[in-house]
């Protein structure tokens, strides 16, 4: 199948005209209010960026995020990874099918089009496809990678898309041997801006594992495309970028190139880590925060009923965080300093069930995948669905 790859349209003018429009405003979506912060915790609401509103939108007009279904009838979305034309490949756990989801629509929505289904994958609890990545290059290489479970191992593998490619050709391992179980799979890749590729990984059930530098169990690895390690990881002779990790699910950068991670917990507390290279983020030796000097605190904590957050996006100086068992989306302004402004905000709390995957669009909006037939939720007619989140103005000004 030929994938089509023009240049995406965005640069600094709209990044310029984006920021023009972050002012000093409440947040609301139709259904839930993001609420008050705590008295101890004041700050400023998130202000979520979109490239639909005029900046100059009338001072006081009111601005809203509104949640769109694009796409609907999949089955257990995991990872999201959008091409040069505005579309994006979205794997199915469980299916083992990679899906290109626009950028054309019809009265159903995005358009749905099945790529290739990589038999190799061996769905199992909360294995089977999972993190998929565009390369840097795709304009010239039409290089896709993931990551997905096998009868032995995890692992992370390339193939092509596009003329020429063969679509029966198995994707090409790049690392193997990440350990494995029904559950703590990790799975989540993504491209660093300093153009290499990050994976991360759970401890298979195992939390010595991720203590242990010599496993790739409960880490965040870092490699080049052909999976060696990167120039400047903590070992140069290891893919190991950070340690100590449960199960990472989702990892993003800001402006500034910091990187953060959301963490599944055991039984109490689940985490938002920002993420430094040899650093050891505690597990199995700590939950949440603690006060043992040679582990690195997370930046949030919440508890499991209220979070268990598995997708990371950050967009402009925004850090969304979708949940599963708390289903509902966090939006956390981030400072200068890489740290948190005020208390999290939430929104479409049980709206939409469990929620997976948050990635930022070429567009300036947010896509977030639900998970209501992962076998954990409660799935509508129309389960799963992909949601496209932009912000709104009442004002009359360049609504989407």
């Amino acid at each position: 199948m030929t994938v089509p790859s023009p240049p995406l349209r965005r640069g600094p003018r709209r990044l310029r005209r984006v920021a023009a429009v972050l002012a000093a405003v409440a947040v609301t979506t139709s259904a839930c209010n993001f609420g008050e912060p705590s008295a101890d915790e004041q700050g400023s609401p998130p202000r979520l960026p979109t490239p639909s509103v005029s900046p100059s939108a009338p001072s006081g007009a009111s601005q809203s995020v509104v949640a769109t279904v694009i796409a609907k009838g999949l089955s257990v979305p995991w990872g999201v990874a959008f091409l040069p034309d505005g579309g994006a490949l979205v794997t199915e756990r469980d299916s083992k099918r990679i899906l290109q989801v626009g950028p054309s629509s019809d009265t159903e929505g995005l358009k749905i089009t099945p790529v290739r289904t990589v038999d190799q994958a061996v769905p199992q609890g909360e294995g089977g496809l999972m993190g998929i990545a565009v390369s840097p290059k795709y304009d010239t290489d039409h290089t896709v990678f993931i990551y997905y479970t096998t009868a032995t191992d995890n692992r992370i593998a390339k193939f092509t898309l596009g003329a020429g490619a063969d679509p029966n050709q198995a994707p090409r391992p790049i690392v193997t041997g990440i350990p494995r179980n029904s559950n703590h799979n990790g799975g989540q890749l993504a491209f660093g801006p300093d153009g290499y590729l990050y994976a991360t990984t759970g401890d298979a059930g195992q939390g010595a594992l991720a203590q242990d530098k010599a496993s790739l169990a409960g880490k965040i690895l870092r490699m080049t495309t052909d999976g060696k390690p990167a120039p400047g990881n903590p070992d140069p002779k290891s893919l190991v970028w950070s340690w100590g990790h449960r199960n990472v699910q989702g990892i993003a950068w800001d402006a500034n190139k910091r990187a953060y991670a959301t963490e599944f917990g055991q039984n109490t507390w689940d985490e938002i880590n920002r993420i430094e290279p040899g650093k050891n983020y505690g597990w199995p030796r700590v939950e949440g925060k603690g006060s043992d000097q040679q582990f690195t605190n997370p930046l949030v904590v919440w508890p499991t009923s209220e979070s268990s957050c598995s997708g990371a996006a950050v967009l402009e100086r925004i850090l969304a965080a979708a949940c599963l068992r708390g289903e509902r989306l966090y939006l956390m302004e981030l400072t200068a300093r890489g740290t948190v402004l005020g208390q999290p905000r939430e929104l479409l709390v049980g709206e939409y069930g469990r929620l997976r995957a948050v990635v930022a669009a070429p567009d300036g909006s947010l896509w977030v995948t639900t998970s209501n037939r992962d076998g954990r939720g409660t799935p509508a007619a129309d389960d799963d669905r992909i949601l496209r989140l932009v912000l709104e103005s009442s004002g009359g000004a360049g609504k989407s």
